[in-house]
């Protein structure tokens, strides 16, 4: 899919200069009322002031760094009705710079671009010419108006010998079940080189349909299941006015991927579980426009269009294999009817799969990570009792009967994982390292050969899996208090997958991951509560892969 927006027209990378730019004109009105509408129905229906100027009401956001440069974000509404999804506002000259401090008073680069309604005035600069490994200020202007300046940070050089790295990681986050606590956490570290978001950023559903311990705290737009571009579009818009994901955005780059939720429940690529042909429109059409809204909204520079795998290099330490494990797998088949294993199904596509392979094998970095959206481990549920295995078998997708396979994960495309984890042994590949999310619990795994043989057999490489950051968690789903089901659950689903170190069932929160060239070690954080505005965060647990094991090992300190 091609973005219908200019991401690089008017620009200039400029020498550093002395003194402040040239003054604009502001409006403390406008501000007033930009701000007091962040969390407000913007996104979904007009607002009753009259816009004398654009605003910026979306924030600012940045991603994919490079060692000299990096993709800057923004949307600019120009006019009250051109509200996202509209269709509706004039085509608007955004300006844009970058300088070395925050009170942009060291500009190195600037330029413009037009936003218009053909990429709901969305706009995005892929900017060059930058210093490798360096923290760098922006801004956007329209119309007399400034944004707010947001924060973003180049990788380092790719032949850099880089002495530790540091990203948040997070996953699955449903607006109309809690707030974002966890990014406005992240957001305050401000350690972060990047942070990584491993899918479903937003979700599809109707309101009251999903997750929500049947209260809402907060409704979804449109109301309505989103089918449509202008849908898409609106949900993105709404997710965007949230303040502590807008703070997140303006502290850090973000690397980010889709999972399902991005286009619809268990998506592949002729279908997925939550659409009906016919009555909800074509496959085609639908995923076309969620496709299309997810590259205005987001700053992801695809590497093949209509897809979210590429790969970032962060100097001689660290590679970043970013995966879309959605556009060309095929169906997911029922548990247990033997279709797991043939040959001729995929999870990553024949293509994705063999650059995969290649990038792993000719990495010359000491680490090799790789944003991944469902586990790759082997899940076996062991013997739950019948009351914790139904609400597990809802979470995970499995038949209620209690087979052990989660077909939506690589549990349901075995030939590709087989295939992938052989070719890391074959060729001593060292230090894998998957960063996963998609299945709302904590977990530390080994990836092993041959589970059933395990720890007898090798491990491949490890995983950590992160949290949700408020979809539901097995707690939520049996609607006890937090911890109780994971005080039962954990220690029987380790039994029945000795690979597995740590899980947590129960709990919202997010990862951070420091990595040096002895380890590369989670630490785990938990939230309050979802459904607080000002839920307060506390470490958990910490995992590591020390360098050369493929496997993991429990420290009992965060960085």
């Amino acid at each position: 899919m091609t973005r219908r927006h200019s991401s690089t027209e008017g620009s200039e990378v400029l020498p550093v200069r002395a003194g402040p730019p040239a003054p604009r004109r502001r409006s403390v009105v406008k501000a007033a009322a930009a701000t007091a509408a962040l969390a407000g129905p913007l996104a979904a229906a007009p607002s009753a002031r009259a816009a004398e100027a654009p605003v910026f009401l979306h924030g600012l956001a940045s991603g994919d760094p490079l060692p000299d440069g990096v993709l800057l974000w923004t949307r600019v509404t120009p006019t009250a009705e051109a509200i996202p999804g509209s269709g509706l506002g004039p085509d608007t000259e955004v300006e844009w710079l970058v300088a070395r401090d925050k009170a942009l008073t060291s500009v190195v680069a600037k330029g413009s671009v037009t936003a218009t309604a053909a990429s709901d005035h969305t706009v995005k600069a892929d900017v060059r010419g930058l210093e490798p490994a360096t923290d760098y200020w922006f801004r956007f202007s329209a119309g007399g108006t400034d944004s707010p300046v947001a924060r973003t940070r180049t990788a380092p050089a790719a032949d850099a010998s880089v002495a530790g790295l540091r990203f948040g990681v997070v996953s699955c986050a449903n607006w109309e079940a809690g707030y974002f606590s966890p990014y406005r956490h992240l957001a305050a570290r401000g350690d972060l080189d990047a942070w990584l978001h491993l899918g479903d950023y937003i979700y599809e559903y109707g309101t009251g349909e999903y997750g929500t311990r049947g209260t809402v705290v907060r409704q979804h737009a449109p109301a309505h299941e989103i089918l449509t571009l202008a849908d898409y579009r609106t949900r993105h818009g709404r997710y965007k006015t949230d303040p502590d994901l807008q703070s997140l955005h303006a502290a850090a780059p973000v690397v980010a991927i889709w999972d399902d939720h991005e286009i619809a429940n268990d998506a592949w690529s002729g279908g997925a579980e939550n659409h009906t042909e016919g009555t909800e429109g074509t496959w085609a059409t639908r995923q076309a426009a969620a496709k299309q809204a997810y590259f205005e909204w987001m700053p992801v520079r695809p590497a093949l269009a209509g897809t979210t795998y590429r790969r970032l290099r962060f100097g001689r330490l660290a590679d970043l294999s970013l995966l879309d494990l959605r556009s060309f797998r095929s169906q997911q088949v029922s548990a247990g009817d033997g279709g797991v294993d043939d040959p001729d199904r995929t999870l990553t596509g024949r293509a994705q799969l063999d650059w995969l392979k290649a990038g792993l094998t000719a990495s010359d970095t000491t680490w090799r990570l790789v944003g991944n959206s469902v586990m790759i481990s082997p899940f076996a549920v062991g013997s739950l009792s019948a009351d914790l295995l139904a609400p597990l078998a809802e979470l995970l997708g499995l038949p209620r009967e209690g087979l052990a396979l989660n077909t939506d994960q690589w549990d349901g495309y075995t030939d590709d994982r087989r295939e992938l984890l052989a070719h890391l042994r074959a060729n001593a590949v060292r230090n894998t390292v998957f960063l996963t999310g998609d299945i709302h619990m904590a977990w530390a795994n080994d990836v092993p050969v041959d589970a059933g043989t395990y720890p007898l057999s090798a491990s491949a490489a490890t995983e950590f899996v992160v949290t949700s950051v408020t979809s539901d968690n097995l707690d939520d789903l049996v609607d006890v208090p937090e911890g109780t089901v994971s005080a039962i659950a954990a220690p029987v689903i380790r039994a029945a997958n000795r690979h597995v170190h740590w899980v947590d069932t129960d709990r919202h929160g997010y990862g951070v991951l420091d990595v040096t060239g002895e380890r590369a070690q989670m630490d785990y954080y938990v939230v309050s509560s979802r459904t607080r505005a000002d839920a307060g965060s506390s470490w958990t647990r910490s995992y590591r892969t020390r360098s050369g094991t493929q496997q993991v090992e429990r420290t009992y300190d965060p960085v």
